[in-house]
């Protein structure tokens, strides 16, 4: 189900050589979901680890999603897909939206941003979750713009993920989410205490 902690790999915070050991200890701890994410290498090079990764989240029950690569993802079968901008930084179009959504069979995630109106665009398009962020300050895109947190209760019928510098202290701020995506929040420190961490203060919230 889409729902829970969704952890998510960074190049630096999680170094491929330790990725496959950080990967078990957060699956242990609980996430739902993982998701690959590569903005340097092409295809080819890192095909064998995704098929890897995959393999190992699938033993371990949790989805495996992969980021922007639209014909990676349909090579290897990937569980989910998550889409962002494209190599421009522009959002995708609805037609290319449409496009992806047609020939991608797996889960399909699109980055919102802090737009109401791409998150009704993705929903109308069979999108199975939608991501709005980042909801606080974050040092993997200190450039982000905080959205206004009342945005998630502002849409319904889709699986809601919030992003973007959340951590175990300030996931309790949050409300009307499914799902929270987190990257230094779960890599940086103990990797098992963050989560749990993350779930007990979320669950109180």
């Amino acid at each position: 189900m889409l729902n829970g902690v969704y952890a998510i790999s960074d190049e630096i915070l999680t170094p491929y050589k330790r990725l496959s050991v950080m990967l078990q200890e957060a699956c242990d701890a609980g996430i739902s979901c993982f998701q690959f994410r590569d903005k340097t290498h092409k295809d080819n090079a890192i095909k064998s680890l995704c098929e890897e990764l995959q393999s190992q989240c699938q033993e371990n029950g949790v989805i495996f999603i992969l980021n922007d690569r639209v014909e990676l993802a349909q090579t290897i079968g990937a569980e989910g897909l998550h889409i962002g901008k494209k190599e421009d930084e522009n959002p995708y179009t609805q037609e290319e939206l449409r496009g992806i959504r047609q020939d991608f069979k797996g889960i399909l995630g699109v980055s919102c941003y802090g737009s109401l109106q791409l998150a009704h665009q993705a929903k109308m398009l069979k999108a199975d979750y939608i991501a709005f962020g980042a909801c606080f300050a974050s040092k993997i895109k200190p450039n982000a713009k905080n959205i206004p947190l009342d945005l998630f209760g502002q849409i319904e019928g889709i699986t809601r993920c919030a992003i973007g510098g959340i951590d175990a202290q300030n996931v309790k701020r949050l409300e009307n989410v499914e799902m929270v995506a987190c990257i230094s929040g779960i890599w940086v420190g103990d990797i098992r205490d963050n989560i749990h961490n993350i779930y007990k203060n979320w669950k109180k919230a």
